[in-house]
């Protein structure tokens, strides 16, 4: 059974959290192989200012050999400018460029009162007249199926649902305040 490369947007306010779901799934059951930034991350992606900079330093390193991207939820996800900046990277698609499949995951510290980053939901179903989306979202996955089907899911709407990607191009410049 293949693994697919997966890179993992997140907060890093989550990281203790995003390591334990990695070390779950990635190392310990074999779901997925995890790409993603992290404290491994070259430090002339995280000192620039220049958002066309990073975006294509992200595309490069870390998201040009993955199929998914999974966006683990926690409180202020989606306030963060990076995850906007992943997700965009993520959505992007062309004649020579696949977008990769997106796959949103609520954290255990998500809550009932915490919000989606607004790129994800405009990947979501928006009404029951909507026939279908791009993105899926679950619940934190207690088996490793329900993680590994949501997955194949994630990378088969890589070409079967691509006209429903919606990717402005305005981006987040800054971080939003978070409660």
């Amino acid at each position: 059974m293949a693994r697919h490369k997966c890179f993992i947007s997140y907060h890093h306010e989550d990281q203790n959290e995003v390591d334990d779901f990695i070390r779950t799934f990635d190392h310990e059951r074999d779901v997925f192989i995890s790409r993603g930034l992290g404290p491994e991350m070259s430090p002339d992606i995280i000192n620039s200012q220049n958002t066309d900079y990073v975006m294509s330093r992200i595309r490069e390193l870390y998201l040009k050999d993955s199929t998914v991207t999974i966006v683990l939820l926690g409180k202020c996800t989606w306030a963060r400018r990076y995850v906007d900046w992943e997700l965009q990277s993520s959505l992007r698609s062309g004649e020579t460029v696949t977008p990769n499949g997106v796959l949103a995951i609520k954290l255990p510290s998500f809550s009932k009162d915490t919000s989606f980053p607004n790129r994800l939901n405009l990947n979501l179903r928006q009404t029951d007249e909507q026939e279908d989306c791009y993105a899926r979202w679950i619940e934190y996955p207690t088996r490793k199926e329900t993680l590994k089907n949501a997955i194949d899911s994630a990378f088969n709407r890589r070409s079967t649902h691509k006209k429903w990607i919606d990717n402005p191009r305005e981006k987040f410049s800054y971080n939003r305040t978070c409660p």
